[in-house]
């Protein structure tokens, strides 16, 4: 929101919290404050009185930096060369763990064979 004089009086923060000392930080939502003491105290009384939370941090949208286009078109045509990790090249064992399994002689099966008698 701009006031009368063209600047910016609010700003854009981002609210991360933690649960626990082994929880992964997570983004829990946007707020608008006129500085960071003012989205902190917003941040805690809006969330914190809601959940069990060991932390919260607040991040003035401004200062995070995301990937542009050619940097994110860099990153994959640079990750395109891992074809050795996927597991496509294995699709034929499962067909030949079921042939050995099918050709494996069971208890049952040869229980049921028939001795041969000589007269």
């Amino acid at each position: 929101m701009e006031n009368h004089d063209g600047s910016n009086f609010y700003q854009e923060y981002e609210v991360f919290s933690k649960k626990s000392v082994k929880a992964k930080v997570q983004h829990q939502f946007s707020l608008l404050a006129p500085n960071e003491e003012m989205a902190l105290n917003m941040a805690v009384e809006n969330f914190m009185r809601r959940e069990d939370v060991l932390d919260v941090w607040v991040v003035k949208r401004s200062n995070i930096r995301s990937m542009t286009s050619e940097e994110r078109q860099g990153w994959t045509k640079r990750l395109d060369n891992k074809d050795y990790r996927t597991t496509k090249g294995y699709g034929y064992l499962r067909k030949k763990w079921r042939d050995k399994e099918q050709g494996m002689l069971d208890e049952q099966e040869i229980l049921s064979w028939k001795e041969v008698k000589k007269p």
